[in-house]
């Protein structure tokens, strides 16, 4: 099977050799080209380029960013080709569309459960959300994700440690708590600006963050998954986590959901929890920060969210 390998060299846990050892024993099963990723989009050209060759199968190794370059590249690329399929390899810090996919987190033991289903022939399809984003001078984008995205404090969090990284900080679940905190406490009497609205419901307003995921969990600290909403698939809608409010005691009702990963229905107003939508669509009335598959893409004024079933096929190792 021929099969391209895209590398982001430059992702947090992945190394020189662990690429040459991934290299060495994919190529025995696969007639296999290899790229490595030089700057921001470039994974997207290379998702493209890959439906151009008619390539059947396209092998990533990087975090969630390089996933979701290429599955835009692919999705966006020629209707009239067909799709390739993917297989991620952990290269990443949070690495939520691996465990999502119920590959191993070790990049070397994914490799080989990767190549066992394709001896076997085991893909499957899955969902992808779509996120059609418009900013307030007029600009239009849309974004295709395969775990999660999230607009306000979440978002935020995540354009924090953008520039964290950049200026040489490790992303590690310290790091990650304590930006969240920092963020958390920068942000609490701010405006609650958004405005959250499904077909056949009231609009939720004074929104302060919305986490929408299209499967589970919606992140790890380190190895403990957190998530809103743990009734997410890759088989089902989109579901989506709705705050409200962000004082100390809301905010701690919140979190405990999220750590204990807890399916009950809550009466508690700080927060709505939505499962299986099939679209719905967030306004500002100012501009907010908006996150897709952990990467930030700077600020929005409306996104409208919509549930694409059987969009993707990738690999199957369960």
């Amino acid at each position: 099977m021929r099969a391209l390998l895209v590398v982001n060299p430059n992702a947090t846990s992945t190394s020189p050799r662990v690429i040459d050892v991934i290299v060495r024993a994919l190529s025995h099963e696969l007639d296999l080209e290899v790229t490595m990723t030089t700057h921001k989009g470039h994974a997207q050209s290379i998702g493209e380029y890959a439906v151009e060759s008619e390539i059947p199968l396209v092998i990533t190794l990087g975090g969630d960013g390089v996933v979701n370059e290429v599955i835009n590249g692919i999705m966006y690329a020629n209707p009239l080709k067909p799709r390739p399929a993917v297989a991620p390899i952990p290269g990443g810090s949070g690495n939520v569309f691996v465990r999502a996919l119920g590959l191993p987190i070790d990049p070397v033991e994914a490799t080989g459960a990767i190549m066992e289903s394709c001896r076997a022939n085991r893909f499957r399809n899955i969902s992808l959300g779509l996120a059609q984003a418009t900013r307030i001078d007029g600009e239009e984008f849309g974004r295709y994700f395969a775990a999660n995205s999230g607009i306000g404090l979440d978002a935020t969090i995540i354009a924090a440690m953008d520039k964290d990284r950049k200026d040489g900080v490790n992303a590690s679940p310290i790091r990650y708590l304590s930006t969240t905190l920092r963020e958390y406490f920068r942000r609490t009497n701010r405006t609650a600006s958004i405005t959250v609205t499904r077909p056949g419901s009231a609009p939720i307003d004074h929104v302060y963050v919305a986490l929408v995921q299209n499967t589970s969990p919606w992140t790890y600290f380190g190895s403990w998954a957190l998530d809103p909403n743990p009734a997410a698939s890759f088989d089902t809608g989109l579901d989506a986590f709705i705050v409200r409010r962000l004082d100390p005691i809301s905010t701690a009702l919140a979190a405990r959901r999220i750590i204990a990963r807890s399916r009950s229905k809550s009466s508690v107003s700080a927060y709505k929890s939505w499962h299986d939508q099939r679209a719905f669509s967030i306004h500002a009335r100012v501009e907010v920060p908006i996150q897709i598959d952990g990467e930030a893409l700077g600020n929005v004024s409306g996104v409208q969210f919509t549930h694409v079933p059987e969009a993707l096929r990738v690999i199957n190792p369960l």
